[in-house]
């Protein structure tokens, strides 16, 4: 059975200490928490397989863990930890993100038994991520955009009910969450799918360039003018134009713009004649509109009509489930482009890129990974291989020898009361069970533990 980083969390001393002895003496490293708040901090920084949240805890909760786990990886297993007759909250902490529940008091061959399911749950995710990089199967994609978040599924499918029509669309997300990847997936869902598509970047030309770019020029329209220029208008015509940070327009190119959206009809940089061209308008803005509108900064009647359909693609820390399928894509691509054989990543490292919040988004991560690839000694991408490291570091040694002499103490007495309710008991088991308060199969595990007869 592979070994685990477990984290307990537990507000009761003497359940958590005796957890956390019997994980270990299988092998595993555990962790402690005797608090919610506390529960959340050790998996922000540190590297966790499993949780075993105890649902009844004062302040925090066990349900608000949780949600606050689910949300920095939704990757870690969580086991709710709850009282007899109580299992109508072990069913709503399972619809909630918890893989199962076990009852108090616990019996430790049905703990052992969810260990083993979640070790063995690890060793198939990681065979099936392998099998995935074989296949080339490791999301669903519309086009490029890779996904596995219902947030993304459900823009994917109103990108589709968009495309059917005519309307203009208002693309907001922060930077590299890949809003021209869903321009160009509602464009070749489109009736112009057989036209082009042309992006122009309103951000990056200088006014009197972007207006050129957009509606071109005549010749002689100003120094450097020695031909006539065709704007991306006309290039664009029978499909979709794509105008990236659409915020940045000036107030002169936003009137040209305007008039376009209301009449179809431009005229180029110095030129006379009326142009048509049947082009659609897709935009984006990582701004908010509405703030530029208020500040005069940015027309009101052009913000309307660009403004028909909205949609706002949620950054990448909001829709962590997608992390996974994004990170095994890149992984397969970097690899293959670099010449690589590259099986996988580590658990440690694939814990530190679903915690991590990426200000940079999809962008970010891409970069995240093809320098992970590229810098890489062996087949698997370690923590070491990241660009940010964040280590669980063991307790300190003067702090784990105070462990060691108090778990010595607890012992010597533990074992004491055993060999006590035996003697009272008569040795028999059920009995000296009841005098102990806990279960027989509890007694077995301590008897078995400390060399008693059986």
């Amino acid at each position: 059975m592979r070994k685990l980083n477990i984290l307990v969390v537990e507000d009761g001393q003497s359940q958590r200490e005796m957890l956390r002895d019997f994980l270990r003496k299988e092998g595993h490293w555990v962790g402690e928490a005797d608090n919610g708040v506390e529960a959340v901090r050790a998996v922000r920084e540190g590297h966790y397989d499993l949780i075993l949240l105890d649902y009844k805890m004062p302040g925090m909760d066990g349900m608000e863990v949780l949600r606050e786990v689910k949300q920095l990886n939704p990757e870690i297993d969580v086991v709710i930890i709850t009282a007899y007759g109580t299992i109508e909250t072990a069913v709503e902490a399972m619809k909630a993100g918890a893989i199962d529940y076990i009852t108090k008091p616990i019996e430790f061959d049905d703990l052992l038994m969810q260990v083993e399911r979640v070790a063995e749950r690890r060793v198939l995710l990681r065979e099936n991520e392998i099998l995935r990089e074989r296949l080339g199967e490791r999301a669903v994609t519309a086009d490029r955009i890779i996904y596995k978040s219902e947030q993304m599924g459900a823009l994917i499918n109103l990108a589709a009910r968009v495309a059917a029509s005519r309307a203009t669309v208002l693309i907001q997300g922060e930077s590299g969450t890949g809003k021209e990847l869903l321009a160009r997936l509602i464009h070749n869902l489109s009736a112009r799918s057989a036209g082009p598509i042309i992006a122009v970047n309103c951000g990056a030309l200088h006014e009197n360039l972007l207006e050129s770019e957009l509606f071109g020029h005549e010749k002689g329209a100003f120094t450097g003018a020695i031909t006539r220029r065709i704007g991306r208008f006309e290039e664009a015509d029978g499909g979709t134009l794509f105008l990236d940070e659409i915020g940045e327009l000036s107030p002169t190119v936003q009137v040209k713009l305007l008039r376009f959206l209301q009449d179809r009809e431009f005229q180029r940089l110095g030129g006379n004649q009326t142009l048509h061209s049947d082009v659609r308008i897709i935009s984006a803005t990582n701004r908010d509109l509405e703030a530029r509108v208020r500040e005069g900064a940015f027309r009101e009647d052009l913000f309307y009509r660009l403004n028909v359909v909205t949609m706002a693609i949620p950054p990448l820390r909001e829709r962590r489930d997608d992390i996974p399928v994004l990170v095994d894509h890149f992984l397969g691509r970097f690899a293959s482009e670099n010449v690589k054989e590259i099986s996988g990543m580590s658990s440690e490292a694939r814990d530190m890129l679903m915690k991590y919040d990426y200000p940079g988004n999809v962008r970010e991560l891409e970069n995240i990974i093809e320098r992970a690839v590229v810098i890489c000694r062996g087949s698997v991408i370690s923590q070491e291989d990241l660009p940010f490291r964040r280590e669980v570091s063991p307790p300190p040694q003067d702090r784990v020898q105070d462990e060691g002499l108090l778990r010595g103490s607890v012992e010597d007495l533990e074992r004491k009361l055993i060999s006590e309710a035996m003697e009272k008991a008569g040795d028999l088991q059920t009995k000296a069970a009841e005098l102990l308060g806990i279960s027989e199969r509890m007694l077995r595990y301590k008897l078995k533990k400390y060399g008693f007869k059986q």
